[in-house]
């Protein structure tokens, strides 16, 4: 059962959770917002399910692929292009991001319907 990254992540990008991926299996696309939106992607090939990026995730954008919340169901799919093109796509390394408050990862969760 792999983990997705939700549109929580879109325009939010921050690599904490990729910094705690022990597989390497986040990618984000080589040229964001064009064919493939601004988000990190979970390869459902090479994610081991282990669920150490959940908790590292500050924008609460991942979830186990059965526990996706339905207003972003189609981000299954949209996870699932970094294997089916995997051209598109580099790896994610971590770096240093903003850090968003509490009050900032609310407004995008209302942003996105949750």
């Amino acid at each position: 059962m792999p983990w997705v990254v939700t549109r929580l992540c879109r325009d939010n990008v921050d690599t904490a959770c990729a910094g705690e991926c022990p597989v390497d299996c986040f990618y984000i696309p080589n040229e964001p917002g064009g064919k493939y939106p601004n988000q990190l992607m979970i390869s459902p090939d090479e994610c081991i399910d282990c669920g150490a990026c959940e908790p590292a995730c500050p924008w609460e954008a991942i979830f186990q692929d059965d526990s996706v919340p339905a207003p972003f169901q189609d981000d299954i799919a949209v996870n699932a292009k970094c294997d089916e093109d995997r051209d598109a796509f580099t790896n994610a390394e971590e770096k240093d991001n903003h850090k968003p408050s509490p009050e900032e990862v609310a407004a995008n969760k209302k942003k996105w319907g949750l």
